[in-house]
């Protein structure tokens, strides 16, 4: 299996953490990406610690010869069947840099949630469901659903999903959450959505403090 690293940040209380949240990048970057959210949303967790692996494979979507980030899996082949196969040794990365960090945070293996952004939050998505012991909650940024016609039949838990997307989004359509929070709820899966008008392949503020309160709920109960 592939180790996963990446920047790491908090808690911002100084204390011992009592959660996690692990945010996954988008295509062509890196855990620095996203990193920067840490310190915005450990407004709403102080006692959190956050951490932005890189993603597994280098990005074979640049000229040739020419380093550009990483990614999660190959969107060079986009059919669904790619896309299915190219996803489950993310998920698996994944989820091993999950039980790394919990156990070397001392953490309950529920204590965790995820974010991701664009084929970050694909990853989040795919992996937070089908993970034995389920996050606390999935923030999907500007996503989609990947392999939905195999949910109903690898679903492991029903955590809630926040959907945060841009109306102008010329990467990945609105449409795309807007189909994958139909299919989360056809699931049992309950679901939050944000859409941002004017917005593209980014995120806003609005999307920023709908996050702080999802995850700030998602811990209500401090642990």
């Amino acid at each position: 299996m592939t180790l996963l690293d990446g920047p790491r940040f908090g808690p911002a209380s100084g204390g011992a953490p009592r959660q996690l949240v692990v945010l996954c990048h988008g295509l062509g970057a890196d855990g620095h990406d996203l990193i920067d959210l840490a310190p915005v949303w450990s407004r709403a967790l102080p006692d959190a610690a956050f951490a932005a692996p890189d993603a597994p494979f280098p990005c074979d979507m640049g000229p040739p010869g020419i380093t550009m980030g990483r990614q999660w899996f190959s969107v060079v082949d986009r059919t669904p069947a790619r896309l299915e196969a190219g996803i489950r040794p993310a998920a698996e990365a994944l989820g091993g840099f999950l039980d790394a960090e919990l156990a070397r945070l001392g953490l309950p293996a529920s204590a965790y949630a995820l974010m991701g952004f664009s084929q970050g939050a694909m990853t989040a998505l795919f992996a937070g469901l089908r993970r034995k012991v389920p996050p606390r909650a999935i923030l999907a940024f500007s996503g989609a659903l990947i392999a939905p016609q195999t949910l109903a039949a690898e679903i492991t838990g029903r955590p809630p999903v926040l959907i945060v997307h841009g109306e102008a989004d010329e990467v990945v359509p609105a449409s795309r959450s807007r189909e994958a929070a139909a299919a989360l709820r056809a699931a049992g899966v309950p679901v939050e959505e944000t859409y941002s008008p004017g917005l593209g392949h980014g995120i806003d503020d609005a999307g920023l403090s709908a996050g702080a309160l999802f995850l700030q709920h998602a811990f209500a109960d401090g642990g």
